[in-house]
């Protein structure tokens, strides 16, 4: 016979009870200053695990290229190796041999040119946007160690990209003071063009950095005529200006996908490249990866020699501390799958993103910006946009739990307005086919509301009269102080009229930019 405990108030003895029947459910802990007292494990638990529920979901997540699904045993490694400390290469010198192995898979699938016995020059990073800031201090290091030997001035120095580049590469202009020179994205162009960026380049130009992959619409930029064209200038000048790659969502593609594509180090100019292990890398949010074509292109004034953690240990990184089990991840992938997997993945991803593409294109309502060479993605803009926007369109998916990112092209080109749909491991088929349905729906849910809308205003308009003058004035005046034109029907003379006033109001009262998703 089971026994019967009695307990008085207060006292739990130790017992299990429902966290929902403790106080900590009734009362709120504050949010912007630390409490003075400890609470339970489980009731802190429950606390954040409660208000994380309202975050979205990571595998529906199509807007970002970071990975949100790996295999349960890598799972099971990445939690084994929380507590490691990367930096720490004395105490964990199997983690760095990791690393190792992990820069000389990745330098030499870039064909890089290393002999037998030699190993490939690079580093695990957070992420590609601190490999580019390292790929960028050594550009900047060694221009300015030829310029000083020269006699001449080196407190100049530019980088010429597209601008549709990655915020990243702003942040090093602004951070290490280098001068970014943009070539302006042109209609149906949306990638930097070769000839515009080279016509840019001067004697005080530390590199040329070509994007494998936009974030807007996922397209590879033509680096082999980037190449081509630089070799020339070079030649005719004596300059010696390189270009870097920023391979962050595309280096795992190209490889695997487009093999015979000429884009890194078999192009005599491609000094460095960096990529994101975050992305088509496969590994979780957390590690980057830069490689350099040789040792003569990282100054060695560049790279840190410690001893304070147990033995000499180089360093040329932004961070110190950071977690191993990214690194150990990446290495498991690279093992795990080899050449025949991650070419399968990619290949599965392509497919995906092909499917998706053409159902998108039966509907008839939309132009695909995506190219068909490229991240396996799909951008795409409405081709009528009278009855709602793609803004519109990308709050009514979140409804159904789809985050699909609605934003605007680069700099010269902000009149486009795009959606984009990233293809990752984890979206299948099945997935692909259930997006599909819920575009269509929404777009029913919209022309539903714009025919409610147009319905509404055509009896207000057939109750009162107004001069178009008027009219004109009203709306004008009512667009730049953002009135609702919900709340005044009586100042439209034609349905039309509403529909674009209303498009108007909302982008005026809270349009959003894409300042590049990673």
């Amino acid at each position: 016979m089971a026994l019967s405990h009695t307990r008085q108030d207060g006292d739990t003895g130790g017992e299990l009870h429902s966290m929902f029947a403790t106080r900590y459910v009734r009362t709120a802990l504050p949010k912007y200053k630390m409490p003075e007292t400890e609470i339970p494990k489980d009731a802190a638990y429950q606390i954040i695990s409660d208000e994380l529920m309202l975050d979205g979901n990571p595998r529906l997540n199509l807007a970002s290229f970071v990975t949100t699904w790996m295999e349960p045993e890598c799972d099971q490694l990445i939690l084994k190796s929380l507590a490691k400390n990367y930096i720490d290469m004395d105490e964990y010198p199997i983690t760095t041999e990791l690393q190792d192995r992990c820069v000389n898979m990745i330098a030499r699938l870039y064909h890089a040119p290393i002999g037998d016995g030699e190993c490939g020059i690079g580093a695990g990073c957070v992420g590609s946007s601190e490999a580019i800031m390292l790929a960028g201090l050594a550009f900047k290091r060694r221009w300015q160690n030829k310029r000083k030997a020269e006699g001449k001035p080196y407190d100049k120095p530019n980088i010429v990209t597209g601008s549709n580049v990655q915020v990243c590469w702003e942040k090093f202009a602004r951070y290490f003071e280098v001068d970014l020179k943009e070539v302006h994205l042109t209609e149906d162009y949306y990638v930097m063009n070769p000839h515009k960026a080279v016509e840019l380049v001067d004697e005080n130009t530390i590199c040329v950095a070509a994007i494998l992959g936009s974030t807007y619409n996922g397209e590879f930029e033509d680096v082999k005529v980037l190449n081509d064209l630089l070799q020339k200038k070079n030649e005719e000048t004596g300059w010696d200006v390189g270009i870097h790659v920023d391979a962050a969502s595309g280096g795992f593609v190209a490889p695997f996908l487009y093999p015979d594509l000429e884009w890194d180090f078999r192009l005599p100019l491609v000094r460095s490249i960096n990529v994101s292990g975050h992305k088509y890398g496969l590994v979780y949010a957390g590690v980057g990866w830069v490689v350099w074509r040789s040792k003569d292109q990282l100054p060695e004034e560049l790279i840190f020699h410690i001893n304070y953690l147990g033995a000499d240990q180089a360093s040329f990184t932004l961070n110190f501390s950071k977690g191993a089990s990214q690194i150990i991840a990446q290495y498991y992938q690279f093992i795990r799958l080899g050449v025949e997997g991650y070419k399968c993945i990619m290949e599965n991803c392509k497919a995906n993103a092909d499917a998706l593409k053409d159902g998108i294109v039966k509907t008839g309502r939309f132009k695909i910006l995506s190219k068909d060479i490229g991240v396996p993605l799909v951008a795409f803009a409405l081709k009528d946009s009278s009855n709602f926007n793609e803004y519109d369109l990308s709050a009514q998916l979140r409804t159904t739990g789809w985050i699909v990112p609605a934003y605007t092209m680069a700099p010269n080109c902000k009149h486009v307005t795009l959606l984009r749909v990233v293809i990752r491991e984890d979206f299948s088929r099945t997935m692909c086919e259930r997006l599909l349905c819920d575009l269509q729906h929404s777009m029913e849910v919209l022309d539903n509301q714009a025919t409610k809308t147009a319905s509404i205003v055509a009896k207000a308009l057939s109750e009162s009269a107004i001069s178009k003058e008027t009219l004109d004035e009203v709306v004008a005046d009512g667009v730049q102080t953002e009135v609702s034109p919900m709340k005044m029907p009586h100042i439209f003379d034609s349905v039309l009229r509403a529909q674009r006033a209303v498009k108007l109001w909302k982008q005026k009262s809270g349009q959003r930019t894409n300042n590049g998703v990673c």
